[in-house]
């Protein structure tokens, strides 16, 4: 989730919590103390698991090892969450224990429905990551359907235009449009954006600068900043260096 998003998620929490604790604990600010208290330790297990356990071990299918260092994020976090119960109870009733009204002296249920937060927290992390992997899918099969065919299609003129991928030495962005240069004399002008026309594009073709995507095949000659098609010298950016150096040499 991008800041603004998990702001929202976590403010929209904890105004549910409180509102539902509110009544059981005697008073709405009661409940707002211990939800505040356990937010952060709630906040640091989501984040370490939906950010790093989920995608670095559960989505790679490593179960083994997602098990038990989950099992131990669990143990540091329940100690965590006692350390912070001793403190809000030291705090809301200053030490005097019986004090407290008795429904908020027992706060296992307000823990158990902040872990359940984490858990539809990953539940929404994997339904989207489902989403983006069956998009994935179908964005290669859509290239390797075109590549199959050996064209890519653009829009130009106001019409759809197959270019042959065998015949494209490179494309350039230049401002507001790209030019696909090809063997024959007369490029092809497009208003597309670079970054969408590379999306359709796999090997061999790679982008070696903001404003450049080259077919390898048609390199006649490199070095570590540019590449040399059509006796053209095209520019190899720094953030592409590796890329292209490894696509170049491996061929």
């Amino acid at each position: 989730m991008r800041p603004i998003k998990q702001f929202l998620f976590w403010f929209i929490t904890v105004l549910i919590l409180v509102a539902l604790f509110g009544e059981p604990y005697g008073g709405y600010m009661v409940s707002f103390y211990f939800v505040s208290f356990l937010l952060p330790v709630i906040i640091g297990t989501s984040y370490l698991f939906n950010s790093f356990l989920v995608p670095n071990y559960l989505l790679k299918k490593r179960y083994v090892k997602f098990g038990i260092y989950t099992f131990y994020t669990v143990i540091i976090s329940l100690n965590l969450e006692m350390l912070i119960i001793f403190l809000a109870f030291a705090i809301l009733a200053n030490y005097e224990y019986n004090n407290m009204v008795p429904a908020a002296t027992n706060i296992f249920g307000l823990a158990i429905t902040m872990y359940f937060v984490v858990l539809v927290k990953a539940f929404m992390l994997l339904a989207k990551s489902s989403v983006s992997e069956k998009e994935r899918i179908q964005s290669l099969e859509e290239k390797q359907s075109h590549l199959e065919k050996g064209y890519l299609i653009v829009r130009a003129n106001r019409r759809n235009i197959k270019v042959l991928l065998e015949d494209v030495l490179y494309i350039e962005s230049l401002s507001d449009y790209v030019k696909i240069n090809t063997i024959s004399e007369s490029p092809i002008i497009t208003k597309e954006k670079i970054s969408v026309i590379e999306q359709k594009l796999v090997s061999p073709f790679i982008r070696i600068h903001r404003s450049f995507i080259i077919n390898t095949d048609k390199v006649e000659s490199f070095s570590v900043d540019s590449v040399i098609i059509n006796a053209i010298e095209l520019p190899i950016s720094r953030t592409y260096k590796k890329e292209v150096r490894d696509s170049l040499t491996n061929k």
